[in-house]
């Protein structure tokens, strides 16, 4: 067995709100569960008491809980959580209302604002009373073109407070991108900023607001807010209104009007490389629920934590940071270039905010070490006790780096979900030590599992990641599915009645996780199955490889794998190069995982949540189209992949 990178001190474990759990169950169920082994496996064999049990231990505000805590278990989908409960999000989220800092807000212009829990509250009277007066009623849908700040959060919590339906995407989304999305789910009112900076140059959303004002019909109203400029111009957008005007009014207190529990809160949307992006539907209950969970239990935030997430409003982590609200914590929100106006922006945050959980993608972990920061050695971190990583595979040698260059004591989750559940099927766990390359644990009251191609589950093997039953974060459904045919061919077609999530995975001897890429990217040369994260581990040792994206080529009657290399600027692939690339792979893995082409390119396409995109590649490379460029952040890199001579030999 392998020695872990990381073990909690016995304190910090008898202290952690999971150790309170635990003791909670013992004492009224008469169970007494030795480790989270034992924790995990009790959640899910008693997954009703979990979960009643932990709406109680979070201290849910609700009207009422109901009797029922699941109608229809077998059902999956179908099942129903809490079918009797009436609650309000907003309300568990704005609990606190004191001086205490609820949001610290900074941009890439080095601005700072610190909006206290009582001042958030009074905010959203005002924003909610205003929404209420233009006509927004429960089940309504208002849209964000919002960067990663307050107005953001008072919006969501705003219309929250109503029933109202948030739906938001960051504003780098060009104009068709905006309406793919927003198109769809007919919003009534449009939130939107006058504009963002990115990478020190300031970009003007104006005439892109134009656009979508008079692309999307249902508006009725359209509030923009400064944050590009002093003022924010409202000149030729129908219906327009500025931020503060509109705000403008004498409401004191926020009305929060009781719902059921699976009311949609938030519309997310898939990353809709293949076609028009999926709009999934999210409860109230099941994202508030779940994300306390997540929050208190597995990551062990109070009211004393600072929590930070690198991430855009078009990302599912920013309704996850959001939800930190509920815990009392502070927030910390960033927008703006995670390396502008220098690489260590981010870290020098984490020292003078005193933030305790640090969050970011594994892309960011990986770009530090490249640029060979040492964090630790810069600055002061003794605040920091956790750091969150997800968004793809965090590389073994990742978690060297963490542990060798940013701070020794510190718990590193590498975590793993997304948005279509808005949340994580494998996370952190604060009472289990870290283990190089692996996902610490399986969540609570999830029956998360890994399958092989018949169904049946694997151990110490790679399989497809799944979940065998109902959990109160799965989607309410999809926007626009009557029948909800699509969201069952989505989740539920490769085995019925269990939801196959779309990860490649296998469950280690310590019954943590990995992530070894997408089921649908998976490489299949001579019929063994590799994922591509299993590559891109070896591949970005090499020090002159920046990033990397892996295919399968149909060549021959067979797969051959292709390998894409972004490298540092000044180098060119040479046969030196791409023999010191093979030799590393093939002395880590298997001679199957060694590419039969390796090209260089400039750039890697990317969706814009920053995930890149094999399939899209995949179908460049053998001339099908690409259904949906504008859900890439640089659609113009896929000209780059085109009828290369390399893969015509």
């Amino acid at each position: 067995m392998s020695s872990p990178l990381w073990q909690p001190a016995q304190a910090a474990i008898d202290a952690s709100q999971l150790n309170a759990m635990m003791r909670r169950i013992a004492v009224e169920h008469g169970v007494e569960l030795n480790d989270y082994a034992e924790l995990h496996d009790w959640s899910v064999e008693h997954l009703e008491t979990f979960w009643s049990l932990w709406w109680d231990e979070a201290g849910i505000l609700a009207d009422t809980k109901g009797a029922t805590i699941l109608e229809r278990p077998d059902a999956m989908p179908g099942a129903r959580w809490f079918p009797e409960a009436r609650l309000n999000v907003a309300a568990n989220l704005l609990q606190r209302r004191d001086d205490h800092a609820a949001l610290i807000v900074r941009d890439e212009r080095q601005r700072r604002r610190i909006i206290s829990y009582r001042e958030l509250y009074r905010l959203v009277a005002k924003l909610a009373h205003s929404l209420r007066q233009s006509g927004i009623s429960p089940g309504d849908r208002v849209a964000g073109f919002v960067p990663n700040s307050e107005h953001a959060v008072i919006a969501m919590l705003a219309c929250a407070s109503i029933g109202a339906v948030w739906s938001s995407c960051s504003p780098d989304f060009g104009f068709h991108g905006v309406l793919d999305r927003f198109g769809q789910i007919q919003p009534k009112v449009l939130i939107a900023t006058d504009g963002y900076t990115w990478n020190g140059k300031p970009i003007d959303t104006h005439e892109r607001l134009v656009q979508i004002s008079e692309a999307i019909d249902s508006l009725n109203q359209v509030i923009i807010f400064p944050f590009l400029n002093d003022e924010p111009m409202t000149r030729g957008i129908d219906k327009a209104v500025s931020w503060d005007d509109y705000l403008n009014n004498e409401a004191e207190d926020v009305v929060f009007e009781p719902h059921p529990f699976d009311h949609p809160l938030y519309i997310l949307y898939s990353s809709g490389t293949t076609g028009a992006p999926k709009c999934i539907v999210h409860s109230a209950g099941g994202t508030l629920l779940q994300h306390l969970k997540e929050h208190r239990l597995h990551t062990d935030i109070d009211e004393h934590d600072v929590l930070f997430y690198y991430t855009t409003c078009g990302w599912m982590m920013w309704n996850w940071l959001v939800s930190g609200l509920a815990c009392g914590a502070s927030l910390v929100l960033y927008d703006g270039s995670p390396f502008a106006p220098d690489p260590d922006v981010l870290w020098r945050i984490a020292e003078r905010d005193g933030i305790t959980v640090f969050g970011t993608s594994a892309k960011y972990i990986s770009a530090c070490e490249k640029e060979g920061l040492c964090p630790g050695d810069t600055f002061d971190l003794s605040s920091l006790r956790a750091i969150l990583s997800t968004g793809s595979a965090l590389a073994h040698e990742s978690f060297d780096y963490v542990y060798r260059d940013i701070k020794q004591d510190v718990l590193l989750a590498s975590i793993s979900g997304g948005t279509d559940i808005v949340s994580c099927f494998a996370l952190g766990c604060p009472i289990r030590p870290v283990y190089r390359g692996q996902l610490q644990c399986r969540g609570l009251g999830m029956a998360v599992d890994v399958l092989d191609d018949n169904g049946q589950p694997l151990r110490g093997d790679k399989g497809e990641l799944v979940c065998t039953r109902p959990f109160p974060s799965m989607p309410i459904g999809f926007w626009n599915d009557p029948d909800g045919q699509r969201y069952r061919d989505a989740y539920f077609a490769t085995f019925p009645g269990i939801w196959a999530h779309g990860d490649y995975a296998e469950i280690t001897p310590q019954d943590g996780l990995i992530i070894h890429g997408r089921s649908d990217a998976v490489l299949n040369p001579g019929g063994v199955r590799i994922g591509t994260a299993e590559i891109y581990r070896q591949v970005e040792k090499v020090t002159g490889v920046l990033e990397s994206l892996c295919i399968g080529q149909e060549w021959d009657d067979d797969v051959r794998v292709v390998l894409f290399v972004r490298l540092r600027d000044g180098l060119t692939l040479d046969d030196a190069l791409c023999d010191e690339i093979r030799r590393t792979i093939r002395a880590n893995t298997t001679p199957r995982h060694v590419p039969a082409r390796i090209i260089q390119v400039s750039d890697i396409p990317r969706t814009l949540s920053g995930k890149i995109v094999e399939l899209a590649v995949r179908n460049v490379v053998h001339g099908q189209p690409v259904k949906n460029r504008e859900a890439l952040a640089n659609p113009d890199a896929l000209s780059l992949y085109e009828n290369l001579p390399e893969l015509r030999k």
